[in-house]
């Protein structure tokens, strides 16, 4: 019985050191707000998500909620235009 203990101990630390490792390569996750055209207006989506935050007739409104939740989130606006090219990238970190 000693010596499975012994084994399960080795188990532990080898998926203790694959768990960190894993981590350490991770990337960090963002909270860049785009602004893209979406259906017949605009939304926001955060960056790397495929789903939207909010949709927005005007680019004005979306913008304005991209800016909001870059300032709480010290993050990046980035603004696209309607082909879907970047325009402009506002920093708020």
């Amino acid at each position: 019985m000693a010596q499975g203990k012994s084994w399960l101990r080795v188990l532990l630390d080898i998926i203790k050191e694959v768990f960190e490792a894993s981590q350490k390569n991770a990337r960090p996750r963002t909270w860049h707000q785009h602004v893209v055209p979406y259906e017949d207006g605009w939304a926001v989506r955060r960056e790397g998500n495929k789903r939207i935050t909010s949709k927005h007739r005007k680019q004005s409104t979306a913008l304005r909620k991209a800016k909001s939740i870059a300032r709480i989130k010290k993050a990046d606006v980035i603004i696209h235009r309607a082909d879907g090219t970047i325009r402009d990238r506002i920093s708020f970190d």
